[in-house]
């Protein structure tokens, strides 16, 4: 069986019309619902996109291996995903954006890895006098001209020069809408009205303190937050329409029979809720940790809705175990394979992410001023308000996890600022019942759940022994 992994960047779930949202039309995602597997309820283990990245493919969580930063990426001694692939015979070819690999991985884990050049992450404001404007600001060019559809088009030229008899592939697309800047060229900047958006959720109560810190620093007051999540839903459909010429080309070329087609992403974005954009490295909100994940596959169910809680670092052994390929570290992902065949999912399974920093380690956090990360410090790119109150102020970033089952989610962080939500009452997280009485027996659930959770997987242990015995020395 091949693979083909489409992973866009920043796409939370609940803004696909598969997964709710009836103002936006996504026939390309739809299709594959239909024609596949959804996940409900799938989470990452990490809100930003090098740490959720990594987590995905070790299969391990961020305080494992010490990948809770953009600056730790993965290492060529870590075992990981694509290198598996590689390792095992497979073809591995990656056009798209790198957030996972160190430099001296790359190689290691793939045949070949191509980013075409573009705007996109850390890319500069318009010259104009509204500070507003790089927020949500029509992009210049055509759909061909992005350089989403140039990596699409490297990807599809590969799988229509695919011979019978080449060995099989693992093709993993990961682009970059619809990460911040909220832009797009025409006519997907224009094609959702601000007025039929789906309604925002308020500021709520008991939020913690860096709602309104980020607020502040980047001058949100006046900010048209129904626009934000209009152009956010346009970059979602420009994303739609290149996973309809993706499925086409595997339907043309008649690689949709043998070949598991995944879609998700490595988190998602507050798009105006809470009147809040981006996203936050500490932050565990939904509409942050609930990304799309779809499986079509051959011999898989059809049309098919798993409703209870996965993790983003299940595809790892789901992957591995349906290409048969061993395992040869610990992770802590469970293989989906069994509901991808229709058995029921875990009801009382809980999921974790995690995400901050400690003020011990600075050179950990995305406002520490670093050789090679200058667009963090430059006033004219749009993480400057994120870097600085980074900087300025560090307890608003600091080290968060969040516990999550069906019906509750907790949230403990290092320097203060709890939640705990209700989520069969509020499933918009707007009311804060951390220190409420009536919750002190869930939260006590809840926080021995989450201990539990760290002592299996605080550590993990080669699966090579190295002898005791002090061996012979040779001249």
């Amino acid at each position: 069986m091949n693979y083909v992994f489409f992973f866009p960047d920043e796409m939370r779930a609940e803004s696909l019309r598969c997964y709710g949202n009836e103002q936006i039309e996504t026939p390309n995602y739809d299709r594959l619902a239909r024609q596949g597997v959804r996940f409900e309820q799938c989470h990452v283990q990490n809100p930003v996109c090098s740490p959720s990245r990594c987590c995905l493919f070790t299969g391990q969580y961020v305080h494992t291996a010490g990948h809770r930063t953009l600056w730790n990426l993965l290492k060529p001694y870590e075992h990981n995903l694509l290198h598996y692939f590689k390792e095992a015979g497979y073809e591995v070819r990656v056009y798209g954006k790198n957030d996972v690999f160190s430099q001296e991985t790359i190689g290691l884990s793939t045949h070949e890895f191509i980013s075409h050049p573009g705007t996109g992450v850390g890319s500069s404001k318009p010259a104009t006098e509204n500070p507003h404007d790089f927020l949500y600001t029509a992009m210049p060019g055509t759909r061909e001209d992005h350089h989403d559809y140039q990596d699409l088009k490297a990807g599809l030229d590969f799988l229509r020069t695919r011979k019978p008899d080449n060995k099989p592939f693992v093709l993993f697309l990961p682009l970059s809408f619809p990460h911040c800047p909220y832009t797009a060229p025409e006519p997907y900047y224009s094609l959702h009205s601000p007025e039929n958006t789906p309604p925002l959720r308020e500021k709520g109560s008991g939020k913690p303190r860096f709602h309104e810190e980020i607020r502040r620093y980047r001058h949100l007051d006046g900010t048209d937050y129904r626009k934000i999540q209009a152009v956010y839903m346009g970059m979602i459909s420009f994303t739609d329409s290149l996973l309809g010429e993706l499925m086409d080309c595997l339907d043309e070329t008649g690689l949709a029979d043998d070949t598991m087609l995944i879609a998700s992403s490595d988190h998602g974005d507050y798009a105006g809720d809470y009147e809040l954009v981006e996203k936050w490295p500490s932050g565990c909100e939904d509409v942050l940790t609930r990304v799309p994940l779809l499986i079509r596959a051959p011999g898989c169910a059809k049309e098919y809705v798993i409703h209870e809680p996965v993790e983003l670092i299940d595809l790892l052994p789901t992957m591995l175990e349906s290409a048969g390929i061993p395992l040869k570290h610990t992770q802590f992902g469970r293989s989906l394979l069994p509901q991808l065949h229709g058995a029921p999912g875990d009801k009382n399974r809980a999921v974790f992410c995690e995400g901050g920093y400690n003020l011990n380690e600075p050179q950990c956090n995305e406002g520490y001023e670093k050789p090679g990360t200058s667009f963090m410090q430059n006033p004219n790119t749009i993480y400057y308000p994120k870097g600085l109150q980074q900087k300025e102020k560090p307890e608003t970033v600091g080290r968060a996890v969040m516990i999550r089952t069906m019906t509750h989610k907790l949230v403990r962080r290092t320097y203060g600022d709890h939640e705990l939500y209700d989520l069969q009452k509020d499933p918009r997280e707007l009311t804060n019942v951390y220190g409420k009485p009536e919750y002190e027996v869930i939260r006590l659930e809840l926080e021995t759940r989450l201990l539990d959770w760290y002592l299996a997987t605080s550590d993990t242990v080669p699966f090579e022994e190295d002898p005791r015995e002090i061996q012979p020395r040779t001249k």
